[in-house]
């Protein structure tokens, strides 16, 4: 039961953390990036409104993550939780961001910036779900 709800509240912690990331902290600058500050109000509410099974996959991918950070814990208990996700963010999630930036459709002028926001964001977004699941053993 323990593990549940760990991976539970650390989901919802990683969650939280990307709305607030892409929300009100960088929202503006992402929606610039992707070309939506260009789209008329009806076609942006019309996006929004069909958002669902987007966030329905996003907690998906969200919860395989937060089972791994419990595996991990579990795997590794001597080690620091947070140091093991650090590794994996920097070994693993920032080298797949860059490279999916630069292999997509992103405008040279936003590649940077765009690395910088999804790294960070994926950083937050590991590093409160490590915290909870760390925190609940």
């Amino acid at each position: 039961m323990t593990s549940l709800l760990t991976i539970a509240l650390a989901t919802v912690a990683q969650f939280i953390a990307g709305a607030v990331w892409y929300t009100p902290l960088f929202g503006k600058l992402w929606g610039k990036i992707h070309g939506f500050d260009k789209l008329d109000k009806k076609t942006q509410q019309k996006m929004m409104s069909e958002m669902g099974p987007i966030f329905g996959v996003q907690i998906a991918m969200t919860i395989v993550t937060s089972i791994v950070l419990v595996v991990l814990h579990a795997t590794f208990p001597s080690y620091s939780l947070t140091m093991l996700t650090f590794l994996v963010w920097l070994g693993f999630v920032v080298p797949a961001h860059v490279s999916g930036i630069l292999f997509s459709n992103t405008p040279k002028q936003w590649m940077l910036t765009k690395s910088l926001i999804m790294a960070g964001g994926s950083f937050v977004s590991l590093l409160l779900g490590a915290m909870v699941v760390a925190w609940m053993y």
